[in-house]
């Protein structure tokens, strides 16, 4: 529904979007279900014997991509309403099947931990030139060293997984992705022997470990992990208990909403967001503050009174790297130069988040620079747009260039929009309930 009222009609399958400068966002909202914990949920309650019902599921492209691998290994999935009945198949999902996970790395890799309870599981992606690309040596490595038979491209998608294995000590390096770890520990309760996890080099996101292990207390069960999470130890012989649980609100596609919040005049309340949530990207809360943001709480509700002026930061972004790109936004606005240290792991997304966010940004007029792993911003005053500018088949791209055409001078347009899809499907529409306006530009190619 568009802000007058009028009901607004399909978006094409594949299209650009022409974002128009904005003098205000006003209204309310509900935050997305998460994204991350959808797909951990699904996962859990498929290695579940039994229904569960996953409660506000996300419906972006990541958690179709989830359902639709685990109904082609055998879980039964009923969707009702908002939510996700899921029949578990436990520790036995069916043998010899090709999974297709699209473009959702995080989905590919924690199937292709739990492939190893099967034989000849084979992972192919519709996305050679994006997940295709995507490293997964580490993780095959370590499926490896637990007697598992793995048949890759170079450590790449295509891919073959046979198994079974039975557990033990296994080291897993932690330096390119946390989600190799994460794949381990939901294969683990269902080996014989349990797993013993060491986490090698410098640890990347813990908090999307820590939701992995909050998915596991939420299935009934046990683990024991050391602070820094180095050491994750499984009992086996263990069962996921069905049942029924609830999708929290989604801080990364949120933080987006709340930097456009701030970047423009108004009051936007946004809602379902936990205060003590796991996820990391809500640190981008108390990113946004620092910067003079003014943002209050109020139960599970933020509220942000936009358009005051913002100021640079220099910030550890490892702990809230999905948030990284809609901060930049924030950051290409801001009084003097942000830097984002500690982001390495964002050139191995759907682009490289670091280079190609410089390219784009210096094409609007912003100065921007990197290192190896970091990425400085210095704010501008204003950002002249009339430009088209490259979507880069990136969702979280998509979202920074569409926040700073809503301060440009001219439109923008962003290519390949459509992309939006993977994580947050309703953003355009979210912000157009808050005053947006978009025009959407049908193309032939995806």
């Amino acid at each position: 529904m568009s802000p007058d009222g009028v009901p607004t009609p399909e978006l094409p399958e594949t299209f650009d979007v022409l974002v128009h400068p904005a003098q205000a966002l006003n209204g309310e909202l509900r935050a997305q279900p998460s994204k991350n914990y959808t797909t951990r949920y699904l996962l859990a309650a498929a290695l579940a014997e039994g229904e569960t019902r996953v409660v506000g599921i996300a419906t972006s492209e990541d958690a179709g991509a989830m359902l639709r691998c685990l109904e082609d290994w055998g879980a039964g999935v009923t969707l009702v309403g908002g939510d996700a009945v899921i029949r578990g198949f436990g520790a036995a999902p069916r043998v010899g099947v090709t999974l297709n996970p699209g473009n959702a790395g995080a989905v590919a890799r924690f199937l292709m931990g739990v492939a190893a309870l099967t034989t000849d599981t084979t992972f192919i992606t519709d996305y050679p030139d994006s997940l295709g690309k995507r490293p997964q040596g580490d993780l095959l490595a370590a499926l490896e060293r637990l007697g598992a038979r793995v048949g890759s491209n170079g450590g790449r998608l295509p891919l073959t997984i046979s198994g079974p294995v039975q557990g033990g000590t296994v080291e897993v390096s932690a330096e390119k992705s946390s989600q190799y770890a994460s794949a381990l520990i939901f294969l683990g309760p269902l080996l014989p022997r349990g797993l013993d996890l060491r986490l090698t080099g410098q640890i990347k996101s813990h908090a999307p470990l820590r939701q992995t292990l909050d998915t596991l207390s939420a299935f009934g069960v046990r683990f024991s992990a050391s602070e820094d999470l180095s050491r994750i130890s499984i009992p086996g012989g263990q069962k996921y208990g069905a049942g029924r649980v609830s999708v929290p609100g989604d801080y990364p596609g949120s933080a987006a909403i709340l930097a456009a919040a701030a970047l423009l005049p108004g009051e936007v309340r946004l809602g379902n967001l936990r205060e003590n949530d796991l996820q990391g990207e809500r640190e981008a809360v108390a990113v946004l503050r620092e910067m003079g943001a003014d943002i209050v709480r109020e139960g599970d509700t933020l509220i942000v009174r936009g358009g005051q002026p913002l100021n640079a930061v220099t910030r550890d972004g490892d702990g809230f790297t999905d948030a990284v790109q809609a901060l930049t936004a924030a950051a290409a606005l801001a009084k003097g130069m942000t830097t984002w240290e500690n982001v390495s792991t964002l050139r191995l997304k759907e682009c490289d988040r670091i280079s190609d966010t410089r390219r784009e940004l210096e094409r609007l007029g912003i100065h921007a620079t990197e290192t190896a792993d970091s990425l400085s911003i210095t704010g501008t005053g204003k950002i002249a747009g009339g430009i088209t500018a490259d979507g880069h088949g990136d969702h979280r791209m998509i979202m920074l260039l569409t926040l700073l055409g809503l301060r440009a001078e001219a439109p923008i347009r962003i290519t390949g929009a459509h992309h939006i899809r993977k994580s947050y499907p309703l953003f355009f529409r979210h912000l157009e309930d808050l005053g947006a306006r978009f025009e959407y530009l049908q193309t032939d190619t995806h």
